[in-house]
């Protein structure tokens, strides 16, 4: 069976011409896109109304829920045109132009090596982020290098695979849904495959390079609402990441107390970004 793709945008506050842009490329291969945008004020409905001209359907929620749900929107907009592959893409990633075409070529190759129902999400191989080209740590099978966990813009995800595992976790808003995605389709025995020479632009909140213990790494400048939710949903995903590959989870664990570090040591409104980490650790009441 042929793969049909379909294109999701998740937005909040859009920069209009971004946005036009990314749905311009996305249509230009032959995808039909989805803008679902998560309560963006009236201001930027101009944004979102020249998406809809240059082509893209659109759906605008009354609430902010977090991409969690504007994922599953596009989930279900997938399965009304009988779509295999959902492409998401955040509202400021750049892709190359032969980006669509290269996925597809390594979705398809996956599913010929490894079988349809083995296969949860196929993205590219390398992140290009203010701090440079970072590569995905990977394994061979199959002849082809899988991964545990990748970032959502970017990457195709199965629709048969993420609807049996019951979508994207809107419980998580923003931080983690990807990660939570993997880690179920993982559970469930699809794996999340890479297409090497690949790369995605990517941008992490208002990151800069600032330098720790001799090194350059990237500060993501993340408030402290966000720092809150980056720990407590990590924490939420580490015991089942650990079952299933504890260097991973190891991997996980430490890049979130470098990030946590970063912000309570070089960032601003340092104070309220340590609270809002030590809140984000705290157990929650749903979790008992």
């Amino acid at each position: 069976m042929q793969s049909v793709v379909v294109a999701v945008i998740p937005s909040y506050r859009p920069e209009p011409t971004a946005l036009s842009a990314l749905v311009d490329t996305l249509i230009d291969a032959s995808l039909p896109v989805l803008v679902a945008d998560d309560a963006s004020p009236c201001t930027f409905d101009r944004a979102l109304d020249e998406a809809a001209a240059h082509g893209a359907a659109l759906v605008r929620h009354s609430t902010n829920a977090g991409i969690a749900r504007s994922l599953n929107a596009g989930l279900s907009f997938a399965r009304e045109v009988g779509a295999t592959w959902l492409l998401s893409v955040d509202q400021d990633s750049v892709l190359p132009a032969d980006y669509v075409a290269r996925l597809r070529q390594g979705a398809d190759e996956a599913v010929a090596r490894m079988g349809e129902h083995a296969v949860g999400a196929v993205a590219a191989g390398s992140i290009d982020d203010a701090s440079g080209s970072l590569g995905y740590p990977s394994r061979e099978v199959s002849g082809l290098p899988v991964t545990e966990e990748v970032i959502q813009t970017g990457t195709l995800w199965s629709v048969a695979a993420v609807d049996a595992v019951g979508g994207f976790d809107e419980r998580l808003g923003i931080d983690g849904v990807d990660a939570a995605a993997c880690v179920r389709l993982r559970a469930a025995g699809r794996r999340i495959v890479l297409v090497p020479g690949l790369s995605v632009g990517h941008r992490v909140g208002d990151g800069r390079q600032v330098s720790l213990l001799g090194r350059t790494v990237l500060a993501s400048g993340h408030g402290p609402e966000r720092r809150t939710t980056i720990v407590r949903n990590r924490l939420r995903l580490a015991p089942e990441e650990f079952r299933q590959s504890p260097v991973h989870a190891f991997r996980t664990l430490r890049r979130v107390a470098v990030s946590t570090l970063l912000a309570v040591t070089v960032e601003d409104d340092r104070w309220a970004k340590a609270k809002a980490s030590a809140r984000g650790a705290l157990p929650q009441r749903d979790e008992r």
